[in-house]
């Protein structure tokens, strides 16, 4: 993969070695998640999915004010419904692929996170927030339902009732108190958020790139499974990892107490 790879001219991968940067770059719409947008994300996912070399995904945006304010509403508005049925699956295409990252995922967020633009950011494993960041998810306001994951990613972050309750008053959250609530995991000096998450994601980066898939893979599928259950995944994403030359390797820069030199398989 390139240093930079462009989709559509509105979301960008910057490469920092082992780290891809998925920059959502729609400035002039505050990164609305227009069809075309959608189209270029879930795009840019498959690419990053299928590059070996990539090891973590850090989420950013170009806006100044903004990470994400969700689903383009302008665009929404003109859409029949015969158009909003079909485009749909496309606009969830995006939030799935985000999700289906098999690496690592950190959201770097400032400014407003609202709608789908949060759901973004929940389809991450960490969110790292500036003081200025306000996240929720307003749907029921506009007659709708979180539709790119909230209903289902925000109580596994949160817990049931506090996802019911942030969902059904549609309110917006601040940086400080959505830390304190879970909704973020870090909360950096302001205009920091991109590199302190960028920062994590070399730290992740530099273990084993088997390793680091196994143990997503059994984070996500062990989830929410009764204990035996979820320790038969652990083990069979253990059996993954157990005999790759991935771990030979880490034994032996252990034992000769250097840097280990992944080979990635």
């Amino acid at each position: 993969m390139n240093a930079m790879s462009s989709y559509h001219d509105v979301v960008r991968i910057r490469r920092h070695d082992h780290v891809a940067e998925l920059v959502l770059d729609r400035p002039q719409a505050m990164n609305a998640v227009s069809t075309a947008m959608a189209r270029a994300l879930a795009a840019a996912c498959a690419d990053l999915a299928a590059d070996r070399g990539t090891r973590t995904v850090v989420l950013t945006s170009t806006h100044e004010r903004a990470f994400c304010v969700g689903a383009d509403l302008k665009e929404r508005n003109s859409l029949t419904d015969a158009d909003l049925h079909r485009q749909r699956p496309v606009a969830r295409a995006a939030y799935t692929a985000v999700l289906d990252l098999p690496v690592p995922t950190i959201a770097a967020v400032h400014g407003y996170a609202l709608g789908g633009g949060f759901e973004l950011a929940l389809a991450c494993d960490l969110i790292v927030a500036d003081p200025t960041a306000v996240v929720g998810l307003p749907e029921v306001s506009v007659g709708v339902i979180p539709g790119g994951g909230g209903t289902q990613l925000l109580p596994r972050r949160v817990g049931a009732a506090r996802a019911a309750e942030l969902i059904f008053s549609a309110r917006r959250v601040a940086a400080e108190e959505a830390h304190a609530l879970g909704l973020v995991d870090r909360l950096t000096a302001e205009g920091e958020d991109r590199t302190e998450a960028l920062d994590l994601a070399a730290r992740i980066a530099g273990n084993s790139p088997v390793g680091l898939r196994a143990a997503k893979r059994a984070l996500r599928l062990g989830h929410g499974l009764d204990l035996r259950a979820g320790l038969e995944v652990e083990d069979a994403a253990w059996r993954t990892v157990a005999f790759s030359g991935d771990r030979a390797e880490g034994v032996a820069a252990f034992n000769e107490k250097r840097a280990p030199q992944w080979p990635g398989e």
